[in-house]
């Protein structure tokens, strides 16, 4: 487990390591880039997660299963909001049925932790899920990753799976979304991507989910402008800051208060 600076959570926990790109979402995964970087430090758990394409690494699609990180945050006693693969996907379908399990049977035996889950194989944890029927953690969240309207139908499968908890990462938002239905949805969180590489965000492709956020009761989180600013300019991300529509959006779903 390592502390972290995303803004909407307070740790990292990677049983997995590994992924594959599924979308344009993953093309300047910063995952990517620091699975190399580790490798080359010489830790064992991501060798061979990447290969250099065109000067860039890119997942090779090999997934390590950490067992021995597993038992981790049984030894954390601080609460904590814990981001779950942040350097892989959890739904991942080289990821073992009992592999996932275990990762939950970690989860209920530490309910003092807030842990948060993201997917861009929303329709897999769908199915495995609802396999299980059991019913769900309450301390568990649940998310997909939503970066244009070409992949705007995960939140439908999102909204089949049974959870506490149901977010979306709009991030990096990297077009238009449209009107997506935000119904049983509890939050939402909206960045726009940073890098050398990266690509705009328009302020009203934000406009289009903060409105939907509000007709549906989805609490609100704007995380970043990223690479670029809300006048169109390129700077650091730093510069570009959080503010949205005059203020900060740091908004956290109501239900996650109530356990």
């Amino acid at each position: 487990m390592a502390e972290t600076e995303i803004e909407w959570t307070d740790a990292t926990w990677n049983p997995v390591a590994g992924c594959s790109v599924m979308s344009a979402g993953c093309t300047n995964c910063y995952a990517m880039r620091m699975a190399k970087r580790l490798e080359a430090m010489g830790m064992e758990k991501y060798s061979g997660l990447t290969r250099t394409v065109n000067g860039q690494p890119v997942w090779t699609g090999a997934i390590h299963e950490d067992h021995g990180s597993l038992q981790t945050p049984l030894s954390w006693k601080k609460p904590r909001k814990i981001f779950v693969n942040s350097m892989s996907d959890l739904f991942h379908d080289a990821v073992s049925d009992r592999f996932i399990e275990q990762v939950w049977e970690v989860m209920a035996a530490t309910p003092h932790h807030h842990y948060q889950i993201l997917t861009k194989r929303p329709e897999r944890m769908k199915d495995l899920l609802v396999g299980w029927k059991k019913q769900p953690l309450p301390n568990v969240w649940l998310g997909t990753s939503i970066e244009n309207a070409k992949v705007a139908n995960r939140a439908n499968a999102l909204r089949k799976v049974p959870a506490a908890i149901r977010f979306i990462s709009f991030e990096p938002l990297i077009g238009p979304v449209g009107n997506i239905a935000l119904h049983d949805i509890h939050w939402a969180i909206v960045g726009g991507e940073s890098g050398p590489n990266a690509r705009p965000i328009r302020e009203e492709w934000i406009d289009q989910i903060y409105d939907q956020c509000s007709i549906h009761d989805t609490a609100f989180f704007f995380k970043q402008w990223g690479t670029w600013g809300a006048d169109n300019k390129k700077r650091s991300k730093k510069a570009n800051g959080r503010t949205y529509r005059g203020r900060t959006w740091d908004y956290m779903p109501p239900q996650a208060f109530a356990i």
